[in-house]
């Protein structure tokens, strides 16, 4: 009988074998425990690991409570900066727009203190203007009397038809008188260009109206626009800086 007979016949015969015989049974445990654990060790080794796995999870679980203790420790200190930033921007918001109602304050006082200036400065300038071209007047006058047969006369008409001004109109002149000369004179603070042409407008008005003829056409001025000397020069106007400046042999 071979080996290959022997282990069928104890496969077949064991399990009736170890329910029989006790010694067998004790045998076959002894045999066993030398390369696997019974029951007892199985079962204590099984405990162990679940122990382990146990207090694995306990740290596991105290470790995650720090950090979400932490996290939220970290998140409660943000959301408080957060709020400090917050209030630190509506305060800031707030001086801002306090800040812009005070200077919008200042540019409306600044703004009507100009208006008031201009208005102000308008008036003298009007004043001063006035003032001005009649000191002009009475220097002419009385440097030009100086010269024998000399009369300075300041007139003043009104054109019904509106040939000076486009409409009806007081027009003043200021009438130079030798002999047989005549002379008209403006004398303004200031000669724009559509003053110098109102001036040869007056002047054809007055030759037209008295049907005389206008010897010389002079204009007295300190301030002179560059383009009104322009037209000055076309049609013979003489214009002088100041009433001194006047040349006395215009009238010999």
């Amino acid at each position: 009988m071979d080996t290959q007979q022997v282990k069928q016949i104890i496969m077949q015969e064991l399990s009736a074998i170890l329910q029989q015989d006790a010694e067998v049974r004790q045998f076959i445990l002894r045999l066993s425990r030398q390369h696997f654990a019974d029951k007892v060790e199985t079962e204590s080794r099984f405990d162990r690991l679940l122990d382990e796995l146990r207090r694995d999870r306990e740290e596991q679980n105290r470790k995650w409570d720090e950090n979400q203790a932490v996290i939220n420790e970290m998140r409660k200190a943000q959301a408080r900066k957060w709020e400090e930033q917050n209030r630190k921007w509506d305060e800031n918001q707030q001086a801002i727009r306090q800040n812009q109602a005070v200077i919008q304050e200042m540019l409306k006082s600044i703004q009507n203190l100009g208006r008031q200036y201009d208005s102000t400065i308008g008036a003298l300038g009007a004043r001063w203007g006035l003032h001005t071209e009649q000191s002009f007047r009475n220097a002419l006058k009385g440097i030009l009397e100086e010269f024998s047969g000399v009369e300075v006369i300041n007139v003043v008409e009104y054109d019904d038809a509106g040939e000076v001004f486009g409409r009806p109109d007081q027009v003043e002149l200021d009438i130079i008188v030798k002999d047989d000369l005549l002379f008209l004179c403006e004398i303004k603070s200031s000669m724009s260009k559509s003053d110098m042409y109102a001036f040869e407008r007056k002047v054809r008005f007055y030759e037209r109206r008295h049907e005389r003829t206008v010897n010389r056409m002079l204009v007295i001025s300190p301030m002179v626009d560059r383009q009104a000397q322009t037209v000055a020069d076309n049609p013979g106007i003489q214009v002088y800086s100041y009433a001194q400046d006047v040349d006395p042999a215009i009238f010999a």
